[in-house]
């Protein structure tokens, strides 16, 4: 029922006891995939669907300036940052990421992170505990990004920094000490990425960044304004470059979940069929539960499915509920990458990282990096033999970001036959 008359409750405990589950429950309550409700003492609109989501990434209707909620800010994106603009401001600040686009910059990431993991193999196979593979992911992607932007790093830093990294997106969705870790751990970082920002820029690196580089491009950016970005700002670009790319560990351990509960999807991985390997990495997108939604603000007085939307208030897209809605994924809760085979994902129907166009729009510019990265990591993760032990691979829908319990622990791991472990 969405009567605009009747008065708003609010319904933050509710968010934050159903968790992802919350909009979907709620949206079963209506008939037109359109919400009237009441978030952090705030009138929010929810919407749902393909003609949502445009609606949602047209200017014209919904802003991001003022939408985010601070605790996000402080841990996920940083203040200042690109996911905070809009218009002309945005399109300027977005430059700085589109060449992430290119075929040549997911070819040398996925090159790099894949070169990190068959590393990691070596000592897996000679490992006295159980490897677990959410930590181990992060460790390798975090390498494997550093070493493909140019971020100098030594190899006992890594596992720290990749801590920190999956700290700050463990903890923006909750008010607990999972969000002050993830505070402590954004503060840590992007002092050390600033004072790397200004070494670059007053030539104090032992060896120069290449110019093509993502910390050059980062380092020598000049917004809207013409001016440099100051350091903290590049430092929190940088971080919105590295930081995503780790967050891939949370798909990997998915991946591991699905090869486990679906067996049948290893043997078609390590056939090597690149068609689909690309449909399994869009199967996890879309059945594995990451964002519950996004939100905006109405740019003006709107209208959407007879439902009013005043100007300055929330819009909520409902992205769990939709990768979950029967019209749109015969079945939603079956894991079935078929359902993407010879057929890719409407832009406007998997959105995990967002809708819209990348180029001009606040879509992720670095989703086509997420999803060869998930497709060169599940490969080589199904090519691997190893023992799941006994433990925990509960999802918890309550628990935003949520991944298996026990982060996929693996023992007994043996590399490929065609592959060596140093003696």
């Amino acid at each position: 029922m969405n009567d605009s008359s009747l008065p708003l409750a609010d319904r933050t405990l509710f968010a934050l006891a159903e968790g992802y589950a919350w909009l979907p429950n709620r949206m079963r309550e209506t008939s037109d995939d359109v919400l009237r409700t009441r978030l952090l003492g705030q009138q929010a609109i929810a919407v749902r669907g393909p003609d949502a989501v445009r609606f949602f990434y047209d200017e014209r209707h919904v802003r991001r300036d003022g939408a985010i909620p601070e605790p996000v800010r402080g841990t996920l994106f940083g203040h200042g940052a690109v996911h905070t603009l809009d218009g002309e401001a945005h399109r300027a600040r977005k430059s700085l990421f589109l060449p992430l686009l290119h075929l040549d910059s997911v070819t040398g990431l996925v090159e790099e992170v894949s070169a990190a993991w068959e590393e990691a193999e070596r000592s897996w196979s000679a490992a006295p505990a159980p490897v677990v593979l959410f930590d181990e992911a992060g460790v390798i992607l975090t390498r494997g990004v550093c070493r493909w932007a140019g971020i100098p790093l030594e190899d006992d830093a890594a596992r720290a920094l990749a801590g920190d990294l999956q700290a700050m997106v463990d903890g923006f969705a909750t008010l607990g000490p999972r969000h002050w870790r993830a505070r402590r751990a954004r503060g840590r970082q992007q002092a050390r990425l600033a004072r790397l920002v200004e070494d670059v820029r007053a030539g104090r690196l032992p060896i120069p960044p290449a110019p093509d580089g993502v910390l050059a491009r980062v380092a020598g950016h000049r917004d809207a304004s013409g001016g440099l970005l100051d350091a903290r700002t590049a430092a929190v670009e940088l971080l919105n470059v590295i930081r995503p790319t780790v967050a891939v560990s949370w798909f990997v351990a998915f991946a591991a979940h699905a090869l486990h509960r679906w067996p049948g999807t290893r043997e078609r991985l390590r056939a090597g069929d690149t068609a689909y390997a690309t449909a399994f990495a869009h199967e996890v997108r879309r059945f594995y539960p990451f964002a519950p939604f996004l939100g905006g603000r109405a740019v003006r007085d709107l209208t959407w499915r007879g439902v009013p939307i005043p100007a300055g208030a929330l819009v909520l897209l409902d992205v769990y509920g939709q990768h979950h809605d029967d019209r749109l994924w015969k079945d939603p809760y079956v894991f079935r990458p078929e359902r993407f085979a010879g057929r890719p994902p409407g832009p406007d129907e998997l959105i995990p990282q967002g809708g819209g166009d990348p180029a001009e729009g606040h879509r992720c510019p670095g989703e086509h990096m997420t999803i060869g990265l998930l497709e060169a990591l599940a490969f080589r993760l199904a090519r691997l033999t190893y023992t799941v032990p006994e433990q925990d691979l509960t999802i918890a829908l309550r628990r935003i970001p949520t991944r298996p319990r026990s982060g996929f622990a693996l023992t007994d791991v043996r590399v490929p036959a065609d592959r060596t472990v140093d003696a």
